[in-house]
């Protein structure tokens, strides 16, 4: 990657999180305490606080802008509560000013320096990590009924035929991950530390729907009473619905004998034939109990959406090595998975799969474990604090930053999580 590159990622990422924020009147910055998000005014401050700890601290040894924030601003430092205090925060103006500061400083470094291997490693970790928080801006949006993002532009794209059934995916032996160089700033391909190192497994044939479940295919399992029928949940999934007195999608609603669901700020007409977003693991566990069907494991869905072989050239995506566009995928805050689930035609893996990357982030049914080989990158909680108590969902979902997902990315997220835009497809149980 170039400068030229770099720099325009860097400036993106800017405009996007400046226009999240300011977009929003003076009282929306006050967000209702959620377990899921945090304050928009503090996501602003701790991407540039990591900014700060990845560039200049780590490559230059040089004090933070404002030392007595340090504690604030560093998600280990400071509790999930206590982000909501705002009086112990700067206000709007000076948050912006620091992240206007820090943002400034960035881009003259990068203009002014040559760009090394670490160096470059280190730009693009900081800036995923702001892309990351771009996303969980967008949901703290619709979670706390905010009025819709900027990017949003509620037209149908990229249409499709309609289209049903299952992908057959012959046995064999697959690549699975990204290379695990011993030097993780060696390599041009940047991944992070859980989608290494590349490994090659053996599995069965199995065959997995082509698209992801639909709101009509959800639907008809809550009009069957699916979440009144505590056969069809498993002891977790049983001890979150009693928790919750939940008998349908979180966004959800019947008015007038008419399902609705929101979206932002608004309601409207459930979208039928779009897929079903804002549903947990436990609740796509149970409609697959409830359909006869199974969650993939992620290694199936990488070889579904991939179909990376050893010896063969390497895609990243599943119509290959073109970074995604508008006609690709639902990414980047534009549609807000309001396709249908057949739309995308010009997405499909080697196998048939549609909407692979994008729409919705996947379920599948492992936990997030590391890959034989593991070893930690120079953030070393970005992956190590979610081993083993989150699930693995895949693909990246219609509030994904485009420039941060690939068919080998990883997200965890734990199994009661409906905040987030998750949706599932299925497997046949025969291939179990």
């Amino acid at each position: 990657m170039d400068k030229t590159t770099l720099l325009a990622e860097l400036e993106t990422a800017r405009k996007r999180t400046r226009a999240l924020i300011t977009s929003l009147p003076e009282e929306a910055l006050d967000v209702p305490y959620h377990p899921g998000v945090n304050p928009p005014l503090w996501e602003m401050g701790h991407a540039a606080f990591f900014y700060e700890v990845f560039v200049f601290n780590l490559l230059d040894g040089t004090p933070s802008y404002d030392p007595s924030m340090d504690d604030l601003w560093d998600s280990f430092h400071v509790e999930h509560k206590d982000r909501w205090a705002r009086e112990l925060f700067p206000g709007r103006d000076a948050t912006l000013a620091y992240f206007d500061t820090i943002y400034d400083r960035v881009a003259s470094r990068i203009e002014s320096r040559p760009l090394t291997d670490r160096e470059l490693y280190l730009y693009r970790y900081s800036i995923f990590h702001q892309n990351m928080h771009i996303e969980s801006i967008i949901w703290c949006r619709q979670t706390s009924a905010y009025p819709a993002i900027p990017d949003f532009q509620p037209e149908r794209v990229a249409p499709g035929e309609p289209l049903a059934g299952d992908a057959q995916i012959p046995a064999g032996r697959w690549l699975i991950g990204m290379p695990g160089e011993s030097d993780a700033f060696a390599h041009e391909d940047f991944a992070f530390d859980n989608e290494k190192p590349r490994f090659e497994v053996e599995l069965p044939a199995f065959t997995i729907s082509k698209t992801p479940v639909s709101n009509r295919e959800f639907l008809a399992f809550v009009e069957d009473g699916g979440y009144q029928r505590p056969e069809l949940w498993s002891f977790g999934g049983r001890k979150w619905l009693e928790s919750q007195e939940q008998a349908h999608p979180t966004y959800w609603r019947q008015q007038d004998g008419q399902w609705q669901e929101r979206l932002f700020d608004q309601w409207q007409a459930l979208n039928l034939d779009a897929p079903v977003v804002h549903v947990n693991f436990w609740e796509a566990e149970a409609w697959c109990q409830w359909a006869g069907r199974r969650l993939p494991t992620e290694y199936e869905w990488e070889v579904a959406a991939l179909g990376n072989r050893p010896g063969e050239p390497f895609r990243r995506f599943p119509w290959g090595n073109q970074q995604p566009t508008p006609v690709l995928a639902d990414l980047d805050g534009r549609n807000m998975a309001q396709n249908q689930v057949w739309d995308y035609p010009e997405s499909d893996s080697p196998f048939g799969c549609r909407q692979m990357i994008g729409s919705v982030w996947e379920w599948t049914s492992d936990q997030f474990f590391p890959y034989d080989g593991f070893k930690i990158d120079v953030y070393p909680f970005m992956s190590t604090l979610q081993f083993g108590d989150h699930k693995v969902t895949r693909g990246g979902g219609c509030a994904t930053s485009s420039n941060l997902i690939r068919g080998t990315y990883r997200q965890a997220y734990l199994a009661q999580r409906n905040d987030v835009f998750t949706g599932f497809r299925t497997c046949a149980v025969s291939d179990a």
